[in-house]
This record gives structure tokens, C-alpha cells and sequence, in this order.
């Protein structure tokens, strides 16, 4: 991935990201000769975030056929968030709420 600096960018405004994003999907931005942002197209922030709801849907996926996962009503759920009781679960854990049959 490129970098442009934060002079540059000050300097040349938007076109200097729409050179480099011609190119590529994403470009760093250096602030005082540190990488500190990374601007990318709306087409690659899309890609970028269905990606993620892709993994945490696999994940919950996986937590479910594993048993990682408890069935109460949305009230018991609620109930337990504020008591604070999930807190000493494990971080993959997950509570799946839905209403009672």
C-alpha cells in the first residue's frame, strides 16, 4: 500500500488520494512520518465490511454447533445484561435471546 503524506494531501487536496486510489484499493496517509490513516473507495469499504459480518456470522455459526450458546427470552437476556452476570463468561461466548416458544 502507498502512502501520501499529510502535506501532500493539504497540498494537492482530493486528487492526490484519486491518483493513488487509481491504482489501488487503499492509501495510507503519513502524519509526521507515521502511517495514521488509510483512505479507501466506498467500493472497498463495502467489500472490507461485509467481510466482517461474514466472519461474525461464521463465528456465531460456529459457537452454535459447538453449544457455546444459551436460549432465554428477550426479558431473562435483558435481565442478565444488567446484572452484569455475562461478564465473567468467556469471550467467545455468545447469548442467543429470542422469544420463548
Amino acid at each position: 500500500m502507498n502512502a501520501i503524506s499529510a502535506n501532500d494531501l493539504k497540498v494537492k487536496g482530493i486528487k492526490a488520494l484519486e491518483e493513488e486510489l487509481t491504482s489501488q484499493s487503499e492509501v495510507a496517509v503519513r502524519v509526521r512520518g507515521q502511517l495514521k490513516y488509510v483512505v479507501m473507495t466506498h467500493e472497498h469499504y463495502q467489500y472490507m465490511r461485509e467481510c466482517e459480518l461474514e466472519a461474525a456470522l461464521s463465528e456465531s455459526r460456529a459457537d452454535i454447533e459447538a453449544g457455546r450458546y444459551e436460549a432465554v427470552s428477550p426479558g431473562e437476556h435483558l435481565k442478565k445484561i444488567k446484572s452484569g452476570s455475562q461478564k465473567n463468561e468467556h469471550s467467545s461466548s455468545r447469548t442467543a435471546s429470542h422469544a420463548s416458544k
